[in-house]
């Protein structure tokens, strides 16, 4: 039987995301904090339909998956892909923006609501007790790194529960976000991400946009800058400089999350398509998807599987999402790799989990 500490970490998909790799309206002005409830919220279309910070992807055809001897199996077989011609978001949805967004709405993002325990029982094992109601309240996942050496096998050394988590508390009650407008959102679920997107009149990207664009024009490479590992020659990416998860060197000159456009954009002209945070995508997770997508040879404009399933936790309903975060390096995660992918539980929210939005008006 799983601990009740177990369980609230299954809850926001900690062990599946670690198994695998592990506009204020002012500057310096925090928002207020929101009720602690779940409403049932509508968010309706901003009327904004200007492509200001977004960057035009021609269409193309590519072989999607695995490009070296690092590719996990569910990004194997390599298949080609054929995506049509999009608009991206040139960095990731910053603080300020999603502050724009709550600010018009008044939305109330999932870390910032209470717990559902019949919807959390249903993604554990059937039996497990509930959670105290101590633990049962508005929270979010927080990186906290131990100060020496850990197992990486066990993921609780650097993660805590932290009650008062959320977009604009990322570490908890007494943090705050002024002073990071220009910083990528984090403790965003995909819900979060969906109602931003609905609100500004986007979307998430879908894996084989996503893949597509952050390869920048380059056939079969590593990483979004080619094939020259991170950790020659300049800076290329927020990653993990040094020993996962208690010492970071900063040689890329940050030990956690860096504003956006700190480095070298892609091909194509987006920033961070490799580091800093990982980014939602619209699919759905599956296992065996890119085998399926492989015996159907070219494929155009693939929107994913029309359920989830990882072996892993089969009762958890998954996203995919794509791109590593500032925790990834060459020994634990290797997430900045264009093919890498990865999943987490639609309802998550963590300190290394953001988003983009994609157009196609």
């Amino acid at each position: 039987m799983k601990n009740i500490y177990t369980s609230i970490l299954h809850y926001s998909s900690l062990i599946l995301l670690l198994a695998s790799c592990n506009q204020l309206s002012k500057p310096g002005a925090e928002i207020e904090d929101t009720p602690q409830q779940n409403p049932k919220q509508e968010i309706t279309f901003s009327g904004d339909t200007s492509k200001t910070g977004m960057v035009y992807i021609p269409g193309g055809t590519y072989m999607m998956g695995g490009d070296n001897a690092q590719a996990s199996a569910d990004e194997l077989p390599k298949h080609e892909v054929t995506v049509s011609s999009f608009w991206m978001d040139e960095h990731e949805v910053t603080n300020a923006q999603f502050a724009q967004f709550v600010k018009a709405t008044g939305y109330i993002t999932t870390a910032e609501q209470k717990p559902d325990w019949e919807e959390l029982k249903k993604q554990l094992p059937p039996g497990t007790p509930k959670p105290a109601d101590s633990l049962l309240v508005p929270s979010s996942l927080v990186f906290t790194p131990p100060t020496h050496l850990v197992e990486l096998n066990d993921y609780g050394q650097w993660w805590s529960w932290v009650p008062g988590a959320s977009w604009k508390h990322p570490n908890g009650k007494g943090s705050g976000i002024a002073g990071t407008e220009n910083y990528p959102v984090i403790q965003v679920s995909w819900d979060d991400a969906m109602a931003y997107c609905k609100w500004v009149g986007k979307r998430l990207p879908t894996e084989a946009e996503w893949e597509y664009a952050a390869r920048g024009g380059l056939k079969n490479n590593i990483y979004p800058w080619g094939n020259e590992s991170i950790n020659t020659g300049k800076p290329k990416a927020n990653s993990w400089d040094g020993s996962f998860p208690d010492k970071n060197t900063k040689r890329d000159g940050y030990v956690n999350l860096a504003p956006v456009k700190s480095f070298d954009p892609n091909g194509y002209k987006l920033y961070d398509m490799a580091g800093n945070v990982w980014e939602w995508c619209s699919d759905w997770y599956r296992d065996d998807y890119y085998k399926i997508l492989a015996q159907q040879r070219n494929t155009n404009n693939p929107k994913g599987p029309s359920d989830s399933h990882d072996p892993d936790e089969p009762l958890i309903q998954k996203k995919v999402i794509r791109g590593g975060s500032f925790m990834c390096n060459e020994s634990y995660c290797s997430g900045y790799r264009t093919a890498r992918r990865m999943k987490s539980s639609y309802d998550s929210g963590m300190s290394n989990l953001g988003f983009r939005c994609v157009s196609t008006n």
